[in-house]
Parts: C-alpha cells; structure tokens; sequence
C-alpha cells in the first residue's frame, strides 16, 4: 500500500505522524465526544482486534472490519453464529483472529444485557468520564506517554470483566475513553486540542 503524507498545515500530536490515514483520524476523530452506541460497540471491538498490533494497521482495514461485522450494529452482530466466525476467518481484509473475533461476538450479546438496565451503552461508558480537575494542567509527549491507564479505565474495565465482557482491559479501556472523548489527550500545542475542548461544552452527556 502505497502511504501518503498529510500537508503540514497544523501542528498535531506526535503520534500520528505525517501520515495522512492518522492525520485525517487524528483531526477528524480521536478525542471528540461520542454518544453514538454503533460507533461506540464500533471503536471497542476494534480496539480488541488491535491488541499486539498498530492502530494503524486496524485503521486501513476498518472499511472490511464493517462490512465483515454488519457495520457494527450490536443486534446483528450478536446473532453471528459459528459459520460467521469461519466467514470471517477467512475474509483476508480483517484480523483472521478467532479469539478476537469470537470476543466481538460474545461482546454484541453482553451489549444486549447491559442495555436492559442502561439507557443506552453510551450512557453507561460516560458515566466513567473522570472528572477535569483530575487531569493533567500540561498535556507533553512526556506526560502523556505516561498515560496509558487511569482509575477510571481501570473500574471500567473491572465492571465490564464482572459482566463477562472480553478484550477489555484497562488500557484497552483507556484507549476508549481517549478516542470517544472521555478525556481530551491531544497535547499542549495541538491545533485540535481546542476544537475538542469546544466540542465537549457543548456535547450533552448522555443519560
């Protein structure tokens, strides 16, 4: 594949690079506020699948990933059955991963069970929103390479384990909560830290 480099028009996160997959990602995506329960089911699954492997690599194959998986929609994906899992093992644009794959299927149905005591499952990820004043004043490379679990990924994760969902640990879950907007990580400096932070006040939390 061949890669492309982003115009240098802003000035971004270090992680992402000059690339332009992350850098659209990056400006586009990663720590604005989502309340949206498709896009959240979404994001977590393929933060499983990216466990030992580069988002960017999940990045390129998120198109398949959603037309592998019924574009995420947690009722169709938890009455995949065991043909589905050997479809997907051999649809060469995804992870070929069984565990991964039966873990997303698994996940849609523990979806289906909190979401009859939760109002929905974006209700549910936002109640773990950590409060601001716990946050860093100074978001650096330095710092935030630091931050790759909190108290707050970690009691989500916990919760989510008890309710028997899989690929879900705390730093899994702290990946989460950056992308979906649970906490603002672009650093000190980044163009789009203030766009987030002007998203967040005026995103209704949802309940």
């Amino acid at each position: 594949m061949t890669t492309k480099s982003a115009p240098q028009t802003q000035v971004r996160c270090g992680w992402c690079g000059d690339l332009e997959d992350y850098c659209h990602y990056h400006d586009n995506e990663w720590g604005f506020p989502v309340d949206d329960d498709r896009r959240l089911f979404e994001k977590l699954c393929l933060e499983g699948f990216q466990s030992g492997l580069s988002w960017l690599t999940i990045l390129r194959k998120r198109e398949a990933f959603r037309k592998a998986f019924a574009n995420f929609e947690i009722d169709k994906v938890a009455r995949f059955t065991e043909r589905d899992v050997e479809r997907l093992l051999g649809d060469a644009g995804i992870v070929r991963h069984r565990g991964k794959i039966e873990a997303a299927i698994h996940n849609a149905r523990c979806a289906q069970e909190l979401l009859k005591t939760e109002p929905s499952l974006a209700a549910y990820f936002w109640k773990f929103e950590p409060d601001p004043k716990s946050q860093p004043k100074t978001l650096t490379p330095e710092v935030l390479r630091t931050m790759a679990i909190s108290p707050e990924s970690t009691a989500l994760s916990k919760d989510l384990k008890k309710r028997g969902w899989k690929f879900v640990g705390p730093t899994t879950m702290y990946a989460l909560m950056q992308a979906m907007g649970l906490v603002n990580d672009h650093m000190d400096g980044c163009t789009t830290r203030s766009l987030v932070q002007r998203a967040r006040k005026a995103f209704k939390v949802p309940r």
